[in-house]
C-alpha cells in the first residue's frame, strides 16, 4: 500500500493505493489562503503540514489498513509556491503562493537582465513575471533580509512536506524546472541562467536545494513525522513531484504522445514527449516530467471550470452555488449543439494559452433576441472546448497532437462537457473514476515506483483504470457546425484583443 497527496490551494488530497494504482481510501481536508496586502498571496506552512496528517489518519481509518502495510509515501504540491527553509527543515517565513505577485518589480528586473522578452522565451522556454519563483527569491531577498540569512534553501511546497516528513531538504527535477533556471535537458542548475538573472551569485546558489528524481527515496519518515501522520516511523519517503506533473503520472498518460486535460477551476493540457517542445507565442511550454526521459509539455487556460461558476453567480445569485452550476449544465442541455450562433471566449481573467494575454476579457458573441438562458449555458460549455481546440490545434501543428484524451478535475462530473469536448474537439475522451484524485494518485504511484512496486513510471500506463469513454458523434451534419461555430469562436479574438487595447490607452 502506498499513500499520496496533492497539496493544492485550497485543501490538501490524499489517497491510499494498492500496488495495482486503484483507491483504497481517499481524503480532503481544506485550509485558507491569506491576502495581507494587495495582490499577495500566503499560506501558513503549519496549515499544510496538519492538514497532511489528518488527511493521511483519515485515508488510514476509512482504509482499516495496519499501518505497517504502507511501503510508501509521495507528496505533490501545488508549484511555484515557495516555503523558504532553515537547517532543520523548518519555514522561515509564510509560504510565498503561486497566485502571489507582489514581486513585479523583481520579475522587470530579470527579464532586463536576461536579454528582454523574446531571448528569455527562447532560452527559459517562459518569460518569468511576478508570480514565478525567481522574482518571488529576489523579492525575499530585497525586502526581508532577516528571513534570508536565516533561510538555508528555497523550497517549494512539494520540498517543504518531504523535509518535514523525512528530515531531508531537497527539490524534485519538476520543482527544479517550475523555476525557470534549470538545464531542462540535463537536470540540473544552469549556472548560465542563475549568473544572467542577477541570481547566480555564491549566496543564491548555496541556497538552491539538491535536486532529486521524483521516485527517488531520499529517506524514511522520522519518528516524529510518522506519530504525526500514524504511520511506522522509517517508511520510504520519496522526493515528490509538482502537481502538473504529478496528474500527469495519476491520468496514466505518461507514454510520449499521450495526453492529459484537468479541468477544473481553471484547466491545462499536458502532452507527454520525448523532448523539448516550447511553443512560447502560445504559452506552451516543457517542463521535465517525474519519467527522467520526458516531458510535460503544458498549455494553461486561466478559467474553465470559473466560467460555468461566475455565470450561475451571476443568473443565480441567492442560491448555493453547486446548486446553481448543476442547473445550468441542466439547462444547458436543452440548447442545440452550436447554439444557434452564439460563441462564449471564455477568458474571464485573461488567457495563457493557447492566446499568451493576459489583457484578454470574455465575450458573449452573437447575442439575439431568440438565446435563452439554455444557449447562455451551453456556450459557456462549448467555449471551454473550443478553447481547448485551438490549443490541441496549436500542438498537432507541431506534430504533438495526441490521438485521444484523458480528462481529470472536477469537470468530469458533466457528461455533457465530457461529450460536448469529444465532439468539438474530434477526439474519444477516457475518465477516471475518483478524477480529482488523479494528483495524489499520481504521489502515491511514484512511491510504488521508487520502492520497486512499480517497475518505472512508464509502466503506470498500464495501471489506469478508465471509467467512462465518450467518443465524437458519427454525425457530419453535427461535426459541419462545430466546425462552423469553431471559426467563429477564434474570429472572437481580434475584437476581445481590440476591446482591450481600446481600454489601456
Amino acid at each position: 500500500m502506498f499513500i499520496g497527496h496533492d497539496l493544492g490551494t485550497g485543501g490538501d488530497k490524499a489517497v491510499l493505493i494498492d500496488a495495482d494504482g486503484h483507491i483504497r481510501a481517499m481524503a480532503f481536508v481544506p485550509y485558507g489562503l491569506d491576502h495581507p496586502r494587495p495582490g499577495w498571496a500566503e499560506q501558513d506552512p503549519a496549515a499544510y503540514w496538519s492538514a497532511v496528517g489528518e488527511a493521511t489518519r483519515a485515508v488510514m481509518e476509512r482504509s482499516g489498513i495496519d499501518p505497517a502495510r504502507v511501503h510508501g509515501v509521495g507528496f505533490a504540491a501545488q508549484m511555484l509556491t515557495q516555503v523558504p527553509v532553515d537547517r532543520s527543515g523548518a519555514p522561515t517565513r509564510r509560504a510565498i503562493s503561486w497566485l502571489d505577485a507582489r514581486a513585479e518589480v523583481e520579475a522587470a528586473r530579470i527579464v532586463r537582465r536576461l536579454g528582454g522578452r523574446q531571448l528569455v522565451r527562447v532560452v527559459a522556454g517562459a518569460v518569468p513575471s511576478a508570480k514565478d519563483v525567481v522574482a518571488k527569491w529576489a523579492w525575499i531577498r530585497d525586502n526581508e533580509p532577516d528571513v534570508w540569512e536565516r533561510t538555508v534553501a528555497l523550497t517549494d511546497a512539494t520540498g517543504y512536506l518531504v523535509a518535514r516528513a523525512s528530515g531531508v531538504v531537497c527539490a524534485d527535477h519538476t520543482a527544479g524546472g517550475g523555476t525557470g533556471m534549470i538545464d531542462r535537458g540535463k537536470r540540473t542548475w544552469s549556472r548560465p541562467l542563475l549568473t544572467a538573472s542577477g541570481l547566480g551569485g555564491q549566496q543564491v546558489r548555496r541556497r538552491l536545494p539538491e535536486l532529486r528524481a521524483c521516485s527517488e527515496v531520499v529517506g524514511g519518515l522520522t519518528s516524529e513525522a510518522a506519530a504525526h501522520l500514524g504511520l511506522v516511523a522509517g517508511t520510504p519517503v520519496v522526493a515528490g513531484v509538482g502537481d502538473v506533473p504529478a496528474a500527469q503520472v495519476g491520468s496514466g498518460a505518461v507514454l510520449d504522445g499521450q495526453a492529459h486535460v484537468c479541468l477544473g477551476t481553471s484547466a491545462w493540457l499536458c502532452v507527454t514527449t520525448s523532448s523539448i517542445a516550447d511553443l512560447p507565442a502560445h504559452g506552451v511550454f516543457s517542463l521535465p516530467a517525474a519519467d527522467l526521459s520526458t516531458f510535460a509539455t503544458v498549455g494553461e487556460m486561466e478559467t474553465a471550470g470559473e466560467c460555468l461558476d461566475w455565470f450561475a453567480r451571476v443568473l443565480f445569485p441567492d442560491s448555493d452555488e453547486a446548486s446553481a452550476v448543476a442547473a445550468l449544465v441542466a439547462a444547458a442541455a436543452g440548447a442545440p449543439p452550436g447554439c444557434d450562433g452564439l460563441t462564449f471566449a471564455p477568458w474571464l481573467f485573461g488567457e495563457r494559452a493557447p492566446v499568451n494575454d493576459p489583457a484578454l476579457r470574455a465575450t458573449f458573441l452573437g447575442l439575439s433576441l431568440q438565446h435563452t438562458r439554455a444557449h447562455m449555458a451551453r456556450a459557456v460549455l462549448e467555449g471551454v472546448a473550443h478553447n481547448l481546440r485551438w490549443l490541441l490545434d496549436v500542438v498537432a501543428a507541431k506534430g504533438l497532437g495526441p490521438s485521444r484524451l484523458r480528462i481529470i478535475g472536477g469537470g468530469v462530473r458533466s457528461p455533457l462537457w465530457m461529450q460536448t469536448i469529444a465532439d468539438v474537439t474530434g477526439l474519444a475522451v477516457d475518465t477516471l473514476s475518483h478524477p480529482q484524485y488523479a494528483g495524489a494518485r499520481g504521489a502515491a504511484l511514484l512511491a510504488a515506483v521508487g520502492t520497486g512496486a512499480v517497475g518505472s513510471v512508464a509502466d503506470v500506463a498500464q495501471l489506469s483504470v478508465v471509467a467512462d469513454t465518450y467518443e465524437p458523434t458519427a454525425d457530419r451534419q453535427l461535426a459541419a457546425v462545430h466546425d462552423a461555430m469553431h471559426q467563429a469562436f477564434r474570429a472572437a479574438l481580434p475584437a476581445a484583443s481590440g476591446h482591450a487595447r481600446a481600454l489601456r490607452r
